[in-house]
């Protein structure tokens, strides 16, 4: 390797010189294509919040840097000394592997776990070569290896980097199990913070977000794009009656064309536009229902925080996500169609239910359980 990359693998491993014991602590290594607010990446910083003390837990971001990352998602701060970042380059990156594979070599990780395609590409190969002994990859979602070109891509990284491989949702096995027959496939279902996302009052968090006590108020929560399906949930609104409001918790590229579309069906004041909302709990908290309307989805967190909060929950039915629903509380409904999303939103606000969603995500989705079924692969490295 030249002085520069070896500089920069030196560079990026210092903040683990003065904190990482060999003899007292594991390390483990999360590899991420980037760090912006996500599904992967708000996982991924759970299990770094809830580390143990003998373990050392470090973020690698292929993309991006630390100040502009951090700028976009200040969510990041307080794990700001954990985070790595490697301003990888649009496109293949021999240097960002080289990096990698010389980071390894110096910190020498117990475990480096890729999220994803690039991060297996790059780290999962990186790490082999560096001898690292656990090596895990974990699939969120499989419609990208319906390309020819991923599934290719992701059949020789698996070949050459041969690490543990976890799927995160049944439906995601099969898939995986179709393409590649790789073998020992395990799922390990995605889990929350089920200590932070619990029932509390919905008066008190409506007051302190700022929302109306009296309408029926139905929830929604993610990026404000296109996949995510918030203009089915806009117009299914105007088949619903006037005390049903929506409040949307998010922002992204498509605020002004879903206010704008609001406007043009006529349910502009019906809906509480909350931009990205920090205190996630207390949203939950203030719903009498909560909708996930997108086109395309992995294994949904956002459905799972709803239903620790005791939230009814409705998704559509794309991906795993019926995956995450209560099966006694929880309803799915088709996709792309606002006549099929407001017919289901009637249904489940008018139907009683004895069952707590919260015991759902309790029994099958506390984060305490997927931690220690990874925990479990360590041990068989």
């Amino acid at each position: 390797m030249d002085n520069s990359k070896t500089n920069t693998a030196k560079q990026l491993a210092k903040p683990l010189a003065s904190s990482h014991s060999r003899t007292k602590r594991t390390l483990h290594i999360h590899v991420v294509q980037h760090l912006k607010p996500g599904g992967i990446e708000s996982l991924v910083l759970e299990i770094l919040n809830h580390k143990k003390h003998n373990q050392q837990i470090l973020i690698v971001s292929l993309e991006g840097d630390r100040l502009s990352a951090i700028a976009h998602w200040p969510k990041l701060e307080p794990f700001k000394h954990q985070l790595l970042f490697l301003n990888k380059p649009q496109g293949l990156s021999y240097q960002c592997y080289r990096t990698l594979r010389k980071l390894f070599a110096i910190v020498k990780p117990d475990v480096v776990h890729t999220h994803h395609i690039g991060p297996l590409l790059y780290a999962g190969i990186a790490a082999k070569q560096a001898n690292v002994a656990c090596r895990i990859h974990t699939e969120h979602d499989a419609w990208h290896l319906s390309q020819t070109k991923h599934a290719l891509i992701q059949r020789l990284a698996l070949k050459l980097a041969k690490p543990f491989l976890v799927a995160d949702a049944q439906l995601v096995k099969q898939k995986l199990d179709e393409q590649f027959h790789y073998p020992q496939t395990r799922v390990i279902k995605n889990g929350i913070d089920c200590d932070r996302f619990k029932p509390a009052s919905k008066s008190l968090a409506r007051q302190q977000l700022g929302l109306p006590l009296e309408p029926t108020i139905i929830g929604s929560a993610g990026r404000l794009e296109h996949v995510k399906g918030h203009d089915i949930l806009v117009q299914a609104l105007t088949m619903l009656p006037k005390q049903y409001h929506l409040a949307i918790a998010g922002a992204g590229s498509q605020t002004q064309a879903l206010q704008s579309l609001a406007e043009q069906c006529g349910v502009s004041e019906r809906i509480i536009w909350l931009g990205q909302v920090d205190n996630m709990p207390r949203f939950y908290q203030s719903l009498d229902l909560f909708c996930l309307p997108s086109r395309c989805e992995g294994f949904p967190l956002a459905t799972l925080e709803a239903q620790a909060c005791n939230i009814k929950t409705m998704a559509s039915d794309v991906g795993a996500s019926k995956e995450t629903l209560c099966p006694h509380t929880g309803v799915s409904f088709a996709p792309d169609s606002p006549i099929s999303l407001a017919a289901a939103i009637l249904k489940q606000l008018n139907t009683e239910t004895i069952t707590q969603p919260r015991r759902f995500v309790l029994e099958h989705n506390n984060i305490t359980k997927m931690i220690s079924d990874y925990q479990s692969i360590l041990m068989e490295a």
